[in-house]
C-alpha cells in the first residue's frame, strides 16, 4: 500500500520511500522528504514564496532519466496554487507556485530541483534580485569562483549594492543582489556589463561568453538567468548529482578562505546543523530594507 500522510489537513500519497536515489550515499527517497519538510521546509518556502516553480524532475536517481518543466505535472492535485505566466510569441501558459509545506511535500514526493526566477508572481519581469552564475571550466573549480566572487563583491560594493553568496550544489557558485523592483531587462544589461570587466580586469580567469572554447581554466560569468524567461537553482534545493548535494547559502569567510572544492560542499544532512549555527544566511534577499536600487535603473513598484 501507498503510504498517506496528513500536512496542513490534506492527505498526501507518498511512494516508494526506501527507493534509493543517491547511490552515493545510499540516500532514500524518504530521507529526501525529511530533508525538505522537517529540515530546510522554513528556509526554502520563504525563498520559494510568491515566485512561478520550474522543476528539474529525477525520479530514478540522478543516473536515470531526468526531465525539466515548467508546466504543472500531470495529477497536480486542485489545491496546489498555479499562476498564468506569459511566454514568449504572446503564449501563456500555467505554472505552480510552492507557497505552504503541503505543496512542497507534494513537489518533493515527486524527486525534484526547485528552480525559480529573479521576479515574484505580481510583478513579471520585474526583478527584486539579480543573479551572477560562476560556471567553473575544468581544470578551474569552486576554488578560482571564488577569486571572481571577491572581485565581484568589491565592484558591486562599489555601486552600492551588497551581494550574498551560495554554492551551486554542483561545481559552481552564485551571487545574489537584492534590488528594488526593476525591469528584468534592464538587471541583465548591468549584469553583463559588470561580467565583460570582469573578464577585461581578470583576463586569465574570467570570460563572459558561453563559448565553450574559451573557458577551459576560467571562470565563466554567466549574467543571463536574470532574463525574465530564465530560472536559477533555488536556495536550498537538492541537486541531481551523484550525492545529495544542496545549493547551500555560505558565508564571505568561507569564500575568502576556500582553498579545496571539498570546503564548499555541503549535502543535505549538513544543512541542520548549519541553519541551526547561522541561520538564513540569504534571508537579506526577501528583506525589502536590505534591497538597493540598481544604478541607472528605473524602479518600478
Amino acid at each position: 500500500m501507498t503510504p498517506i500522510t496528513e500536512v496542513e489537513g490534506r492527505r498526501l500519497p507518498l511512494s516508494n520511500l526506501d527507493k534509493v536515489l543517491y547511490p552515493a550515499t545510499g540516500t532514500t527517497k524518504g530521507e529526501v522528504l525529511h530533508y525538505y519538510a522537517a529540515t530546510v521546509a522554513g528556509a526554502l518556502l520563504a525563498h520559494l514564496y510568491d515566485r512561478p516553480v520550474s522543476f528539474l524532475r529525477y525520479p530514478d536517481g540522478p543516473e536515470g532519466q531526468r526531465f525539466f518543466t515548467k508546466n504543472p505535472p500531470p495529477g497536480t492535485p486542485s489545491w496546489v496554487r498555479q499562476i498564468v505566466v506569459e511566454r514568449h510569441e504572446g503564449k501563456s501558459a500555467r505554472q505552480v507556485v510552492v507557497q505552504d509545506l503541503s505543496t512542497l511535500v507534494w513537489a518533493a514526493n515527486l524527486v525534484v530541483e526547485f528552480h525559480t526566477p529573479q521576479w515574484r508572481t505580481e510583478a513579471p519581469a520585474v526583478a527584486d534580485r539579480m543573479v551572477f552564475d560562476l560556471d567553473p571550466g575544468p581544470p578551474a573549480g569552486v576554488v578560482e569562483c571564488c577569486e571572481v566572487a571577491l572581485w565581484l563583491r568589491e565592484r558591486l560594493a562599489g555601486d552600492g549594492l551588497p551581494a550574498y553568496g551560495k554554492t551551486s550544489g554542483s561545481k559552481g557558485l552564485h551571487l545574489l543582489v537584492p534590488l528594488e523592483p526593476t525591469p528584468s531587462d534592464e538587471v541583465t544589461a548591468y549584469a553583463k556589463a559588470l561580467a565583460v570587466e570582469a573578464a577585461k580586469a581578470l583576463p586569465e580567469l574570467v570570460v563572459h561568453r558561453m563559448t565553450r572554447s574559451l573557458r577551459p581554466g576560467k571562470v565563466f560569468v554567466d549574467f543571463s538567468q536574470n532574463a525574465a524567461a530564465k530560472t536559477t537553482a533555488t536556495p536550498y534545493t537538492l541537486r541531481a548529482k551523484e550525492a545529495p548535494t544542496v545549493s547551500a547559502p555560505v558565508t564571505w569567510e568561507e569564500i575568502e578562505g576556500c582553498r579545496d572544492p571539498a570546503e564548499l560542499v555541503f549535502l543535505a544532512g549538513d544543512m541542520g546543523a548549519r541553519l541551526e549555527r547561522h541561520g538564513d544566511l540569504l534571508a537579506p534577499l526577501i528583506n525589502p530594507n536590505r534591497a538597493r536600487p540598481l544604478p541607472g535603473g528605473r524602479r518600478r513598484r
